[in-house]
C-alpha cells in the first residue's frame, strides 16, 4: 500500500484561494484574475504570496464551478456574448478588433463583459466613429502605470450585452503581452457557428 502524505497547509490554502477567487468571478462579475485572487486571499487570511494560485488554477476552478452551478445558463450566456462580439467586431472592422477574455476562452459568467481590443491609428478615431454612428458609450480611465495598459477604454451595451473596448496604439498589435490569447473575427464567427450547432441539453 502506497502512503501519501497529506497536502501541506500551503497547498491546501492555495486551492482554497483558487476556489474562492473562481466563485467571486462567477458570482460577482470580477474579470481580473489578479484582483480576484488577492481579494480571496485577504478573506481567507493569507498573507504569503507564495500561496497565491496562478491564473490557470483559478480558471480550472472557475470552469468546474460553472459546470456545477451555471451549466445551461452559462452556455446560453456565452452564446449571447459571442453573437454580440461578432456584431461589434463587424461594425469596428476597420480598427482591427480582437476578442479576448471570458467570451473567447469560455469562462464568461453572468456579469462578464465582452472584452474586445482595438488597434486604430488613433483612439480619437474610434470615439469619432461612435459619435457619427450615434452610439452612446462611457469613457473609462485605464489603470496606470500598469504594463501594457490601453490608451483608452470605452464601454457600451450591444443588444443588452455589456461591451468593453480596450484601445491600443496601432504599432502594438503584434507585441507580446500577458494574457495574449485573442481572436480575429473569422475565428470568433467559427466559434459562434460551433456553439449554434451543438445539440440542446436534455431537460
Amino acid at each position: 500500500m502506497t502512503f501519501r502524505a497529506p497536502p501541506s497547509r500551503s497547498a491546501s490554502l492555495r486551492r482554497e484561494i483558487a476556489a474562492a477567487a473562481a466563485r467571486m468571478m462567477a458570482e460577482d462579475g470580477i474579470s481580473d484574475f489578479g484582483f480576484a485572487k488577492r481579494k480571496a486571499a485577504r478573506q481567507l487570511g493569507a498573507s504569503d504570496t507564495d500561496s497565491l494560485p496562478n491564473n490557470a488554477e483559478i480558471e480550472a476552478e472557475l470552469r468546474a464551478w460553472q459546470s456545477l452551478y451555471q451549466d445551461e445558463e452559462q452556455a446560453e450566456r456565452l452564446l449571447e456574448m459571442r453573437r454580440a462580439a461578432v456584431g461589434v467586431m463587424r461594425l469596428l472592422d476597420e480598427f482591427r478588433p480582437y476578442l479576448t477574455g471570458g467570451a473567447l476562452d469560455g469562462t464568461a459568467g453572468r456579469y462578464t463583459e465582452v472584452d474586445i481590443e482595438l488597434f486604430p491609428e488613433s483612439a480619437k478615431e474610434v470615439e469619432i466613429f461612435f459619435l457619427n454612428q450615434d452610439i452612446a458609450y462611457e469613457h473609462r480611465e485605464p489603470r496606470r502605470p500598469a504594463p501594457h495598459a490601453p490608451e483608452a477604454i470605452l464601454s457600451f451595451d450591444w443588444e443588452q450585452v455589456p461591451i468593453r473596448l480596450s484601445i491600443y496604439p496601432a504599432d502594438s498589435e503584434r507585441s507580446n503581452r500577458r494574457h495574449a490569447e485573442r481572436a480575429r473575427l473569422p475565428a470568433v464567427e467559427a466559434l459562434l457557428a460551433q456553439d449554434r450547432s451543438e445539440p440542446e441539453p436534455v431537460r
